[in-house]
């Protein structure tokens, strides 16, 4: 079963030459403002467009918006004041993504009804229970909750109910049996799985639970097919030429880019350096100088691991914190003594001290726009605060705990500050990645023999 498509009967209008007396000046400072209730300043654009109903003319508003850890994006709205109509959606405003991402929520609760979703026009709605999907690009997108899909999902099999009863009864039958099975999911009388694949990658599904784990809440990054860059209408890229080797190692490449943050032309500087008792990586970073936004990167100047590394370290000093570290994109970090984990390919890829890690994940969690405000629920502040403080302690080293960075790809590094002797504090294991952790790294389907005549070779 699948919904067609959008619950309107068309777009949110057809824009006319914009009135002088609605249109308002845009907000000063960024042209994308951080969402807040408490902005003031931040006001929505008013233009006078064509209304698809009556054909009279009604009011589009647009908001310029970034999500704090997020995206930017666009929220129009249009309202007819003669016939009533109104319509509501939402636009991605940022780049397309390296990766396609995919989230997979397990509802459990009435609560879980509640969780905050972003659902771009790529994304793809699915629930295997009732064997339900909604396509990419037959529905706006949306800034709305769990609920909130499935309503509109009810409202889109329902609105041609009439026609259906009259030319073809026994399908309208079967669509009405099927709303009612929609609309038990709302009250959530039994667990369902909620699955949004978007090959965009800008979607976003809330995690109420910060910043501990999300137990009914999966995020997997993939790498998009032909036909999926295709859809999203990305060229794919020419076979490149094979380059003369040269010795990059005492030199810093420097690119033209734009920064994410204004989207201004900026320059990123690249550099390859070898790490004592490790292995090269290559460190990108970029400095804008229209709004002075800097941001580094570090990648893995060789190749994925035969043996995935999970690092220990039982942190009993404030000396630790000087520790150098890499951690690299695939690598996930746990506190067991807090209750934390952070999944792979949050905060990217990083060469910091181990304070530095530390500080960057208490400004991740203490900064979600999902748990401040009037979006918060009661006790989610006192829990932030509990936490925040507690990363206080271990900065300052009056608190003992373990960190444990675990990479599948094994390309990440804390400093053994007894090198080459043994730290005692420190344990480092080597281990056989599970299929699970090979397929997501895209290990399972790489041939590395036969791949120039595309025959795999005799045994």
């Amino acid at each position: 079963m699948s919904a067609s498509g959008a619950v309107e009967p068309g777009p949110p209008g057809v824009a006319a030459a914009p009135s002088p007396t609605t249109a308002l000046a845009p907000a000063p400072g960024r042209l994308f403002r951080p969402i807040s209730a408490e902005d003031e300043e931040q006001q929505p654009t008013e233009i006078e467009s064509l209304c698809m109903n009556c054909y009279r003319n009604g009011m589009t508003r647009l908001l310029l918006t970034k999500i704090p850890f997020f995206r930017e994006i666009i929220v129009s709205s249009f309202s007819c004041e003669h016939c009533g109509w109104n319509n509501t959606e939402i636009q991605s405003a940022g780049r397309i993504q390296d990766q396609g991402v995919c989230y997979t929520l397990r509802v459990r609760a009435p609560e879980d009804m509640n969780r905050e979703i972003v659902k771009t026009d790529s994304a793809t709605i699915r629930i295997p229970e009732l064997e339900f999907e909604i396509p990419a690009f037959s529905q706006k997108g949306a800034l709305t909750t769990v609920e909130g899909l499935i309503s509109r999902a009810i409202s889109a099999l329902e609105q041609d109910q009439p026609t259906r009863r009259a030319n073809k009864e026994a399908i309208a039958e079967r669509i009405d049996e099927f709303i009612v099975k929609l609309k038990k999911l709302k009250h959530v009388a039994s667990p369902f799985t909620l699955i949004i694949d978007d090959p965009s990658g800008n979607s976003f599904v809330e995690n109420p639970h910060v910043p501990r784990k999300d137990d009914a809440l999966l995020i997997t990054h993939y790498n998009r097919t032909p036909q999926q860059e295709e859809m999203l209408g990305l060229q794919a890229e020419a076979p490149e030429k094979k380059p003369e080797e040269e010795d990059l190692r005492n030199e810093v490449l420097q690119f033209d880019t734009n920064c994410p943050e204004c989207n201004a032309p900026a320059k990123t500087n690249m550099k390859l350096v070898q790490i004592p008792h490790f292995k090269e990586v290559i460190i990108m970073a970029t400095n804008c100088e229209n709004c002075g936004h800097r941001t580094n990167e570090v990648k893995s100047g060789g190749a994925v691991e035969p043996l995935g590394t999970r690092i220990s370290l039982h942190i009993t000093d404030p000396s630790d914190m000087t520790r150098d570290l890499l951690k690299s994109e695939t690598c996930s970090v746990e506190i067991p003594e807090l209750e934390f984990e952070l999944g792979m390919a949050v905060l990217g890829g990083k060469f910091t001290t181990l304070e530095g890690l530390l500080k960057d994940i208490r400004e991740l969690v203490t900064k979600n726009p999902f748990t401040l405000g009037d979006s918060s629920s009661p006790g989610q502040m006192e829990k932030l605060q509990e936490f925040s403080q507690k990363l206080d302690q271990i900065l300052e080293g009056k608190m003992k705990v373990h960190l444990i960075m675990n990479d599948p790809a094994g390309n990440s590094y804390l400093q053994n500050v007894y090198a080459p002797e043994d730290d005692p504090e420190m344990k480092v294991e080597r281990y056989k990645r599970t299929f699970d952790q090979n397929e997501e790294l895209g290990l399972n389907d790489m041939r590395t023999e036969g791949y120039e005549t595309g025959l795999v070779p005799q045994r």
